[in-house]
């Protein structure tokens, strides 16, 4: 491996060099790899030399620090704005909200009655599976699917093209978590236990309630026989799939990855519950003005649903194919606050924590990150929980990164909220356009940043983080950067 080949990282591990010092002329003698200097604001400086090292550099190779690089090139959606992700982000950026009044069933004996759902006019399951599964799985898989095949179809692979037959199936794995699973099904099936009709649950009740089944069945549908499981860490899920089906491409075990994240919990127990938790909005006479982070009348989150699937591979194996390589995979990291069983710790410790090493990991500082898709729900404690972390780390750099909440257009998708922020953090690299943080007309005192409060706003993202944290203490978060074949990024 060569210097081009090699993509140069904030410390001397990354470039894989042998430095060694003469006792009598005190000369920096570099073997092997050589290093690249100038072109930066930091240095560092050993027994009176000073090196000045790159905090952000690519250089075209396909690897960094001895693992493969992994680049995203097919992004997958369905969400209350449909199964368009052009048209998914279009309708971000103006401000448009998917939240409404819940019509899949009686909402008037709930104090909340509204929220992010798909209706059947945005997403029919029998254009992505047969009638029979259609009909026969539950909801939560059936999105799994159709955000999966809508991101092969992106990324160049449609199921049954050519490039497709092509695909090594034992390189390719899928990657998609669930917070909730398969509620509704759950619902049918105790409803028919407690009205004395046990003979009467389906066969499929099982399959379709446990999380692993949407990674499973678009399996099925892909022959994928690569790695493949769910992940199920609350609203975090989708980041640490997204994460872990990185892992496997960086270490050589897949060239492929489907990751990401499936919800459908918008049902009668799915409400009740949340409700219970005391953990919804009660705005039901203005909907779209219900979900409202950093907002001082903000009063709760409000329910979404869908999914979102990302393509991942190794840049070796994307290049072979001529695929378009929408963005560069940096790094994440996962760390627990060991605090509360729904709340936040306060001060954000354990967020602090994970950004710090998710920095670490993607290889980039503070100072190099454009943007942030915060997680920023509308609870009360949780947005300024978030926010405190991400002052701590960003205090030097508080006036030229942006962040926003993209809930405030469609509600939280629970263990797909992750993926449908990512996919929203991608386009953003690619449009330099930010979405806008709708109902901030009154934003908390605290906040001394820039939310890009209800109006879309034209920033230029090179590199990008997006945070997603879970009941139970659960922070997960990805990084991400524009990829430019053969250029050289540096602060």
């Amino acid at each position: 491996m060569n210097q081009s080949d090699t993509l140069k990282r904030n410390r001397l591990a990354a470039f894989q060099c042998h430095l060694f010092f003469s006792n009598q002329s005190k000369t920096l003698q570099i073997r092997k790899h050589g290093l690249i200097v100038g072109n930066s604001r930091r240095g560092k400086t050993c027994t009176g030399l000073t090196l000045k090292m790159q905090t952000y550099s690519r250089n075209g190779g396909n690897q960094r620090d001895g693992k493969r690089r992994v680049v995203v090139t097919g992004m997958g959606v369905v969400s209350c704005f449909g199964t368009d992700v052009d048209t998914y982000y279009d309708k971000l950026l103006a401000g448009e909200s998917g939240i409404k009044k819940i019509e899949k069933f009686p909402v008037e004996e709930y104090p909340t009655k509204i929220g992010g759902e798909i209706t059947p006019e945005r997403f029919q399951a029998s254009k992505f599976l047969s009638p029979k599964l259609a009909r026969r799985h539950d909801t939560f898989i059936c999105y799994a699917v159709a955000a999966s095949k809508l991101a092969l179809e992106n990324a160049g692979v449609s199921l049954g093209s050519d490039a497709f037959s092509k695909l090594q199936k034992e390189r390719c794995g899928v990657v998609i978590g669930s917070g909730m699973g398969g509620l509704s099904s759950f619902t049918d099936g105790v409803e028919k236990l407690l009205a004395g009709e046990s003979d009467r649950i389906s066969p499929f009740f099982i399959p379709n309630c446990i999380t692993n089944l949407g990674a499973g069945m678009v399996a099925i549908e892909t022959g994928f026989r690569g790695p493949n499981y769910s992940v199920a860490t609350a609203c975090a899920t989708s980041n640490h799939a997204i994460n872990n089906a990185a892992l496997h491409i960086q270490r050589g075990e897949a060239d492929m990855i489907l990751a990401g994240g499936s919800e459908a919990a918008i049902s009668p127990i799915g409400l009740a519950g949340f409700i219970a938790c005391r953990a919804l909005s009660k705005r039901n006479d203005e909907p779209t003005k219900a979900s409202r982070p950093w907002d001082t009348g903000r009063d709760g989150f409000v329910m979404g649903e869908g999914s979102g699937v990302l393509v991942l591979e190794s840049l070796e194996h994307a290049q072979s194919r001529g695929a378009p390589i929408l963005c560069e995979y940096l790094g994440g990291a996962q760390t627990c606050d060991a605090h509360h069983i729904t709340e936040p710790q306060p001060q954000g410790l354990g967020v602090i924590k994970c950004i710090q090493l998710a920095l670490q990991e993607a290889g980039v500082e503070a100072g190099d990150v454009d943007y942030i898709n915060a997680h920023a729900t509308s609870t009360p404690v949780g947005d300024i929980a978030e926010f405190r972390a991400i002052r701590t780390v960003f205090e030097k750099h508080k006036n030229r990164v942006k962040m926003n909440a993209t809930k405030s257009l469609i509600g939280h998708g629970l263990g797909a909220a992750g993926a449908l922020e990512a996919i929203a953090t991608i386009k953003a690299i690619q449009t330099g356009k930010l979405h806008p943080t709708l109902n901030v007309e009154n934003l908390e005192s605290e906040i001394d940043m820039d939310v890009v409060p209800n109006v879309a706003k034209e920033h230029p993202v090179r590199v990008a983080m997006s945070n997603s944290f879970g009941f139970g203490g659960h922070n997960s978060i990805i990084i991400l950067g524009a990829y430019e074949k053969g250029t050289t990024l540096s602060s």
